[in-house]
């Protein structure tokens, strides 16, 4: 099932739509549903993470300083 409903972009990011539109063949529905569908997910999956994590902290489930050391050289090693 799906469901209709109404958008307003201004005159220059409808042009810009209208050009990827074009260049890939799509139509400009395809292209803003696509959008849409990928942001939700995407912060769908965010939102879900910092939930995850909030109730990790909230049982006190923590790294060790260690654990967090362990970390920060592990990436100061890939940048030196």
């Amino acid at each position: 099932m799906t469901a209709a409903f109404t958008i307003r972009l201004d005159d220059e990011m409808l042009a810009k739509l209208d050009a990827l539109a074009a260049d890939t063949d799509r139509s400009r529905n395809w292209i803003a549903a696509k959008a849409i569908q990928d942001y939700v997910e995407l912060n769908a999956w965010q939102i879900q993470r910092i939930r995850e994590g909030i109730a990790e902290a909230d049982r006190g489930a923590f790294a060790t300083d260690e654990e967090v050391e362990a970390v920060f050289n592990k990436y100061r090693a890939l940048t030196e």
